[in-house]
């Protein structure tokens, strides 16, 4: 299940080339369309510890939005009629004592409500009826499930995790997710173990139908992959290995333009826990906010202000570009 590079590429071994490559690709000059998704990291804390984590959630992570922050997402949503989605990530969102607040205000606005979901947290301590409420508001569960395979599972996101992943989507589909229904859409993430490229996202999608519908008789609508940003704790990682610069080199040697009109960060904002605001949740890990005066959630009521705002971008930027693109909608080529 790994994509390797076949063809020789220049490597990037020094900072001020990275930046030089950036400057002169057009990332340099990417521009905000209409906003259509408000994708909300409602609170770090997790009962996973991921290696690749990039906004390094844990069990110990206490940061989490305010109350106050919460009913403003919900203001926000209803000055802003344009805004479709409402995007829950975190940590493990469900987690947050105002998740189901948030679920149902947006939901009573008519709003699609995706939850990024980890699987497992759905047998945590008092989470034992969350599939159930997940299912009533008929929410989009976004689930977590880097491979079909333990190993692979496991050797990301720790022991047993696998067979709890299992049984969660299987309690999912108990519930008609999964089976083409609008209302109950249930979609799948990939992303690599290691330093490469996605595979091609429809032919991994057929080889996770053929093995989960076969061992496990799970469905599910679709599989997303995303690709592996260089920044925190995978950051980490390739340095601690000696591969962060052949991994740079890879994105950056596999640019794809054909991924611009669709990057995520052109049609969504991101907000963290403290009501701040992002071009997208990558941003938000690096602590890079988005240019203009309006800073957070309070300093802005009509969000269409930031059409056409400049974006930030740094060389992780790179990631979402490379080869079929990546983003929180899986492959964008």
């Amino acid at each position: 299940m790994s994509v390797s590079p076949s063809d020789s590429l220049s490597p990037v071994r020094k900072e001020e080339d990275l930046s030089a490559r950036l400057l002169a690709s057009p990332l340099a000059d990417l521009r905000r369309g209409p906003v259509k998704t408000l994708q909300v990291n409602i609170g770090k804390r997790c009962n996973l510890a991921c290696h690749h984590c990039h906004v390094e959630s844990g069990p110990l992570r206490t940061e989490r939005l305010s109350d106050a922050g919460c009913e403003r997402i919900l203001e926000l949503l209803s000055l802003n009629p344009e805004v479709e989605v409402l995007d829950l990530t975190g940590g493990a969102p469900e987690l947050h004592e105002g998740f189901r607040d948030l679920v149902r205000g947006a939901r009573s606005l008519g709003r699609r409500v995706i939850d990024r979901c980890n699987l497992t947290v759905l047998f945590e301590p008092g989470q034992e009826d969350t599939a159930e409420f997940l299912a009533e508001c008929q929410v989009e569960v976004v689930a977590s499930l880097p491979c079909y395979t333990p190993e692979n599972v496991e050797d990301q996101r720790g022991r047993n995790v696998f067979d709890r992943s299992i049984k969660a989507l299987q309690e999912l589909n108990a519930l008609g997710y999964g089976k083409g229904q609008d209302e109950h859409i249930l979609n799948l993430v990939y992303n690599p173990g290691g330093a490469f490229l996605p595979p091609n996202q429809s032919d991994l999608e057929g080889e996770f139908r053929a093995s989960l519908g076969q061992e496990h008789g799970i469905v599910f609508d679709r599989l997303l992959t995303l690709t592996n940003m260089p920044i925190k704790r995978f950051a980490h990682s390739l340095t601690r290995d000696g591969e962060y610069d052949e991994y740079m080199s890879l994105l950056v040697n596999h640019f794809n333009p054909d991924t611009l009109p669709d990057l995520m960060c052109r049609s969504l904002v991101s907000v963290d826990h403290r009501g701040r605001l992002f071009d997208c949740d990558f941003n938000q890990a690096c602590d890079m906010p988005v240019p203009g005066a309006a800073q957070d959630i309070w300093q802005i009521d009509d969000l269409g202000q930031l059409e056409g705002n400049s974006i930030s971008v740094a060389s992780h930027c790179f990631g979402c570009t490379a080869g079929s693109g990546s983003s929180c909608g899986g492959a964008l080529s």
